[in-house]
């Protein structure tokens, strides 16, 4: 027994040892490895029940439970975790609902189940893991403008992976979700916690509210009624609206009369309100009622990022400024790379996506056999991604990129080598200059905000250390079908362009004079359900001079 209990736990390290770093809710790709460590654990779990079945009813009723879930979810790991509901769940559960499981057992210890969980724990995610997976569902509700009603219930809206009408306003192919899964009160209360605890009253009232109607449902839960309104009363009266905290409050004392900060906050709101309206309190309340809350729709806070609207408006297929004028302008075509040797014979089939700029799509340019050696490849050394801070020019992580990226070389593989190589081909720009392959895997709700691949008149030096000027151009693979969301936005001039496997995308960050294109800011939509990769190549400015020349006025 004690040996299976050892093979199992090295198994495990072998697995997980990148895990050590957190940050395992960037990754879809890192996190199908957790639903293993979970079905581990599971059976771990059912054989310390074995061992003491008599005095463990709870816990193996708590095996049980898991047991179903993690067939279904190791059945398809990335399918299952496509489904960001299931993702947070999974999160959740391994940083906050196992450790509960563990003080269980530790009221009768067994030796073996014991070791192999406190030792597998440090591969866990963590708190910051768990909230980030929090603020990544509260990022899709925000960005594709879903209800917290829907989503708790599992409902989460099958959205076109791509119109079929450049216009958007016809639906394309709709491809589902696999796996669904429903938040309980527990999970509200505490995705509003985690809003509540970074002072982000308006998704705390929207959370909050949720685990109170599911309560006044009649869900059973661990969770008070009165701790839900504490949250909630004081969210709301952040949020501006002293009545309805003063109308939360009450009923809040009306659940639980002994409840000494109520009482305090019950006196304090009726002292507002009162010298707001110009009038002495009134000592005599209205009767609390039991009637489910309606808290109303309160107004998002604006933040740092002016184009949010707009942003995310394009992230839900509108606002597409495709007109039929436009649309006139793009074609389809063969390209050969300027009569490229190894393309005469094997074009490269190539369609418009933008006009101005000229933002070009090639189709079948990674076979699936190149994408998932990218994927092996890549995955051990997925780190979380990085931004250049434009002030200190070091790289750091920040919450509006959500992905964990891996570089790979040329040497690294022939098969990169060759893809390398293909890149040069079909754009015609020098790849000696360009850096090295970056292969990107979005975690829940991953997305990379509205930014300038190339660096700016304030950023100088930006890309001196790698002594090749500035970023030209940008060519993105797309690695992964991707079910909803998780498109590439254009602000500027209002274009979506959505992942499609094997397909890669193209534009120049500079006009041929040098000069920045501030047209080509772009993001990358945050995931809804999907796991998306992608792969992209960064050509310099260096090695250029004779492939792309520059023209005659500073915007050619």
């Amino acid at each position: 027994m004690k040996t299976k209990g050892v093979l199992v736990l090295l198994t495990f390290q072998f697995c997980c040892t990148w895990f050590a770093d957190a940050e395992v809710f960037t990754s879809i790709g890192q996190m199908t490895d957790l639903i293993f460590t979970e079905k581990e654990l599971v059976h771990s779990l059912k054989e310390y029940i074995r061992a003491e079945e008599s005095k463990l009813e709870k816990i193996k009723s708590w095996a049980s439970r898991l047991d179903v879930l993690t067939r279904s979810s190791t059945s398809d790991p990335e399918g299952f975790l496509a489904h960001p509901v299931n993702a947070y769940k999974l999160v959740k559960r391994l940083n906050s609902e196992w450790a509960e499981l563990e003080n269980l057992v530790l009221q009768n210890p067994s030796d073996g189940f014991i070791s192999n969980i406190s030792l597998q724990r440090q591969f866990f995610p963590d708190d910051e893991d768990e909230k980030g997976a929090a603020k990544a569902l509260m990022r899709l509700q925000d960005t594709y403008r879903l209800d917290p009603e829907k989503i708790s219930k599992g409902q989460l809206p099958v959205l076109q992976a791509e119109p079929v009408n450049p216009l958007g306003n016809e639906s394309g192919r709709h491809l589902g979700v696999k796996f669904s899964a429903v938040l309980t009160v527990n999970d509200c209360f505490d995705m509003g916690k985690t809003a509540y605890g970074e002072e982000d009253y308006y998704h705390s009232v929207l959370w909050m509210q949720q685990a109170l109607r599911q309560i006044d449902e009649g869900e059973k839960s661990s969770v008070s009624k009165s701790d839900i309104l504490d949250y909630l009363s004081y969210s709301v009266y952040q949020m501006g609206d002293l009545a309805r905290a003063l109308e939360l409050t009450r009923r809040l004392v009306a659940v639980d009369p002994t409840h000494q900060r109520a009482g305090k906050n019950l006196r304090y709101f009726e002292r507002l309100l009162a010298k707001q309206m110009g009038q002495v309190a009134n000592t005599e309340q209205p009767p609390v009622t039991e009637a489910p809350i309606d808290v109303g729709t309160y107004t998002r806070p604006a933040d740092y990022l002016p184009e949010r609207d707009t942003y995310e408006a394009l992230c839900r297929g509108e606002g597409v400024k495709m007109t039929e004028k436009k649309r006139k302008n793009l074609f389809c075509r063969y390209h050969n790379g300027n009569k490229n040797p190894r393309l005469i014979l094997s074009p490269i089939k190539e369609e418009d996506e933008w006009d101005s700029p000229h933002i070009v799509r090639y189709l079948d340019v990674l076979s699936d056999k190149e994408i998932e050696k990218i994927k092996e490849m890549a995955k051990p050394k997925l780190a979380r991604a990085t931004v250049r801070d434009p002030v200190s020019g070091v790289l750091t992580v920040a919450n509006y990129r959500v992905s964990k990226s891996a570089w790979l070389e040329g040497e690294d593989d022939p098969m990169i080598a060759r893809v390398n190589q293909r890149m040069e081909d079909i754009t015609g720009l020098a790849v000696e200059t360009a850096e090295l392959l970056q292969v990107a895997n979005y975690g829940v709700g991953g997305q990379y905000e509205p930014h300038f691949d190339f660096s700016r008149k304030d950023e100088p030096d930006a890309f001196k250390r790698l002594g090749t000027g500035n970023r030209v151009a940008t060519y993105l693979n797309y690695m992964s079908d991707v079910e909803a969301g998780g498109a590439t936005v254009f602000p500027d001039f209002g274009a979506a362009i959505w992942p499609r496997k094997g397909t890669s995308v193209f534009w120049y960050n500079l006009f041929r004079s040098g000069e920045g294109d501030y047209r080509t800011r772009h993001a990358a939509c945050p995931v809804l359900v999907g796991s998306k990769w992608v792969s992209n190549k960064w050509f310099h400015e260096r090695g250029q001079e004779f492939r792309r020349p520059c023209g005659l006025t500073e915007v050619d």
